[in-house]
């Protein structure tokens, strides 16, 4: 198949290009920063400000409009007061799997950050959510979520205490709890997930140590038991820049 130049497999897409075909010039410099990093590999620092602009002949501004999309678009990492090359995004499967498999999976150490383990009366939203009691007591377990040390995400777990009554005491988090819910016999059947984007609130994006201008993925899931009764509620705040999700589709 033919394709135009600016459409071929692996080449800049046209929706960065207005209809009147007058390319803006952070965008132009922005597509060769993107072609630099190519050259330089992962983990390189790339050239400061200064020197992109008098390479490119354009103002530092330009050339800073074009490295902060390529940040929010994941390419590019702050680091220290440089800016470098970003790995590959990790892909995370859209299944019945625990954080810890989908990491695992593309090579990469897993890791969580306590935050908060606690218990109280399940409030009302909650309980409708869930098809919990209203009143009865649930466990939420927040933590920070790592791949290799590096903190990617902020994960808020909700499930009933009568569930897992030995959640506080015996339960490591660190682990995947996932695995402990499965040493306790407890099997998943299946869940419901939405998927939406968000900025983070001040203190999530101080939690997952990131601006709060950078956009997440949330994503929404209530689990449920192979007998079709309520498991969890979990709220999984990932960072856009290093986060994208797969799924398989059959007809």
């Amino acid at each position: 198949m033919d394709y135009p130049n600016d459409q071929a497999p692996g080449a800049p897409v046209r929706s960065g290009i207005p209809e009147h075909g007058r390319v803006p010039k952070y965008y132009a410099v922005k597509a060769r920063i993107a072609t630099l990093l190519d050259e330089l590999g992962e983990g390189a620092l790339i050239p400061t400000e200064r020197d992109l602009s008098e390479r490119y002949g354009v103002a530092r501004e330009t050339v800073r409009q074009a490295v902060r999309e390529l940040v929010l678009e994941g390419r590019l990492t702050r680091r220290g007061r440089g800016t470098a090359v970003a790995g590959p995004k990790l892909a995370q499967p859209l299944s019945l799997v625990s954080y810890t498999e989908g990491v695992r999976g593309q090579g990469r150490t897993p890791g969580r950050g306590l935050v908060a383990l606690d218990r109280f009366p399940c409030p009302r939203p909650l309980a409708a959510e869930t098809g919990l009691t209203p009143g009865e007591p649930v466990w939420h377990l927040e933590r920070v979520l790592l791949a290799d040390d590096e903190r990617v995400g902020l994960e808020s777990t909700y499930v009933s205490v009568g569930r897992v009554p030995g959640l506080g005491r015996d339960f490591d988090p660190d682990s995947s709890f996932y695995a402990y819910l499965k040493a306790q016999g407890i099997t998943f059947g299946d869940a419901d997930e939405r998927i939406e984007t968000v900025l983070a609130t001040p203190r999530e994006a101080l939690l997952i140590g990131t601006p709060p201008a950078l956009p997440m993925l949330l994503i929404h899931r209530i689990s449920r038991d192979t007998d079709g009764n309520p498991l969890e509620r979990v709220r999984t705040l990932y960072r856009g820049d290093r986060f994208s999700f797969t799924a398989h589709l059959s007809g």
